[in-house]
Formats: structure tokens, sequence, C-alpha cells
């Protein structure tokens, strides 16, 4: 395990600014442009301005730092990984993963409002650092991405009997006296590749199997679950609190499915087990917005950012028309939004970025940005 003190680490940030080569020309990604200036403020956090609280989340800054990256945005990026540091981890990654929401407190003050880590937050920080350090060829991300890593395996993970080395959802708060309770869409199996590849001594390769199981084992007719329940006896369950549901958090279940590399060999699995969920947004013309996965019940349609993040499905499945229906859809729905939507941007961002070839992953879990063209897709 590297180890590095605060010290060290800033002598570490100073020697990456000193010896930084020129970045290649950012690709031009409207889109982005647009969510950074409406929703990034100028010192680099995330705001959910639809929030009472104008909360930020280390959700926010995760994909920010991702978009950042895949924009070839080394601006933005610096300032996002420098707002993260200081509000949500006290000031030092290498001491404390990031608290998970930040906002308006109720005696009108700004800070912290839960300090428990999110790990699917973590994940995305940890894996984006080390992807930016081998981009960017800056040392520095690649450490502190291998030291959160470190720290997310040693505190953000379990041995579950039956199953195996698991991410939970945070350090606290999710070991329950009949289970575990967990979340299949905070297990991207590329990012699970990628950190193992940053790390090949690392042990990152033992939470795949054990997370392809929590994604297909929970949705066993096609429906990704918002949260499901691994009891002691070993079998997954329904979780008691949202009764197998599944909305907004499992729509990134099959967005993250879709963006998987071809080459990826669990990628025709969890294809085919989602493939459900796909038949039934080309045949209704529109994702569901909430979904009972033990029934398939859906009475409601899903915003535009549910659309947006089943392209990389849809096409990946083979379904290019279907496709292009929820493109449509998404565009018009968007032009029509008249507030702030930042958990349907995110969505967007990451949906229409994969249709528009401006990202994808390779079988090892590693970023293949689009840097080397115009962009010439609109964003």
């Amino acid at each position: 395990m590297l180890r590095t003190g605060p010290r060290a680490w800033a002598g570490l940030l100073l020697a990456g600014a000193l010896v930084a080569p020129a970045a290649h020309a950012a690709c031009a990604w409207p889109a982005w442009e647009r969510f950074a200036r409406e929703s990034i403020s100028e010192d680099g956090r995330v705001i959910d301005r639809g929030s009472e609280r104008q909360i930020t989340t280390s959700e926010g800054q995760s994909y920010g730092l991702f978009f950042a990256l895949v924009a070839n945005d080394r601006a933005r990026f610096e300032r996002l990984l420098r707002w993260t540091e200081n509000n949500l981890a006290r000031g030092d990654f290498t001491t404390a993963l990031p608290a998970w929401l930040w906002g308006r407190r109720d005696d009108g003050g700004w800070g912290v409002l839960d300090a428990n880590p999110a790990s699917d937050a973590d994940l995305w920080i940890a894996w984006t650092l080390g992807e930016a350090g081998r981009l960017w060829k800056q040392r520095h991300y690649s450490v502190l991405g291998t030291l959160l890593g470190n720290r997310i395996l040693a505190e953000e993970t379990a041995e579950l009997p039956g199953l195996g080395r698991s991410l939970l959802p945070a350090p606290v708060g999710f070991v329950k006296p009949e289970g575990w309770r967990l979340n299949p869409s905070y297990v991207p199996l590329q990012l699970l590749r990628g950190l193992q590849a940053q790390s090949p001594e690392s042990g990152w390769e033992r939470l795949v199997e054990p997370s392809r199981r929590l994604i297909v084992e929970s949705a066993p007719k096609g429906y990704a679950p918002e949260w499901v329940l691994w009891t002691k006896q070993g079998a997954f369950a329904a979780d008691p609190e949202t009764k197998g549901e599944g909305s907004y958090n499992a729509i990134r279940v099959y967005l993250w499915a879709g963006t998987l590399a071809p080459e990826e060999p669990l990628r025709a699995p969890l294809l085919q087990a989602l493939r459900p969920m796909a038949d039934r947004t080309a045949a209704e013309g529109a994702p569901p917005e909430r979904v009972d996965t033990a029934s398939g019940a859906a009475p409601n349609a899903g915003p535009y950012g549910f659309s947006a993040a089943l392209l990389p499905l849809l096409e990946s499945s083979g379904l290019p028309q279907a496709a292009a229906a929820q493109s449509a859809r998404a565009a018009a729905l968007a032009a029509k939004e008249t507030g702030p939507a930042y958990y349907s941007e995110v969505l967007s961002l990451f949906g229409r970025g994969w249709q528009e070839r401006r990202y994808r992953f390779d079988r090892d879990g590693r970023l293949l940005p689009d840097w080397s063209r115009a962009c010439a897709a609109t964003g």
C-alpha cells in the first residue's frame, strides 16, 4: 500500500503543476459546457439547484470529474478536485473518504450535512483519478487514486457469506440484523476492471463476480431494483424499505451495462439479463419512471434523463431504431424543461456522450476519450 501524508501530497501537487505537459486542445462538448455554466460554481462545486438546501453530493463531484476528463477540461478538473478535497474530505484525501452530502444548514451556514461517505462516488473518484494520471501523465493523480482505492477496499467492502467480497454502500448503516443492504447501481464493472488495472496487486478483481451476481440475480425479470438485501441465509431478497422498486438509482444499472466494452466477457450476459427493459422501452416508446421489479407494473414514463441513460443499452442490444426514438424523446423533453434538472442532465451527459462516441471503455476498464477529432456532433 502506498503511504503518504499531507505534506507529501502537497509536494506531489506542486511537482505535478511544475512539470504538467500542455494538454490537448479540448474537444468541444456543448452539453458539458452548458452543464458547467449552469451547475458548477467558479470554485468547483456541482450544485443541485433544484434542492432547497442547494446541495452538493460526492456523486455530483465524481461525475463532474469524469466529464471534465472526457472533455480534456483540465482547469475544471483541478477546481472540482480541490473543492471536493477541501470541503468533503476535511482538506486531505489521504486521510478521509469524502462526505456524501454538503449544503446549507438549518442555521443558515454551509457545510457537511451528512459525513457518511457514498461508495459509488468514491469508486468513480478513485477510478477517474487513476485514469487522469494515465491520460494526462500526472503521477500525483495516480497516487491519490490508489490511496482512495485502498481506503475504499478497507472501509467500504466486506466479505459476505455465500457471495464474496462486495461493495457496501457506505462504511456505516447498511449492515442490518437480517443481512446486508446493497445497491446494484453502485458497481459498474468497468470501474472494477479499471481499478484492478491501475493497481494490479490491489485485489479489485475479487469484487467482479459478486457484483455480476448482484446485478443479474437481483433482476430476475430484467428490471433492476433500487436496493436489495443479501440475507444471512445467503440469498437476494427484496429490500424492506424500497420493496423491490426500481427507479432513479436503478436507471444507472442499464447505463453502465450498455457502456461496457464489446470485449468485456460479462457484457453479453448482462445485456441478456437486462433485455426486458430494452424491449419494453422499444415497445412502449419510453422507459418507466418506477417499476415493480417483481410484477413489472410501471404506471408512469420516466423523465428525459431516463431516455438518455438507456441509449447505450438500446444500441448495445441491437435496437438502433429504439435508440433513435429515445434520443428524440430526450431532446424534445429537455427543450421543454423550465427548471434545474441536475440528475437528468448528468444522465444525459453519460448517455449522449457515449452515443456521440466522446468516450468508450476498453476491456480492462480504461477510459478511451476522443481527444483526436474536432467534435462535430451537437451537444
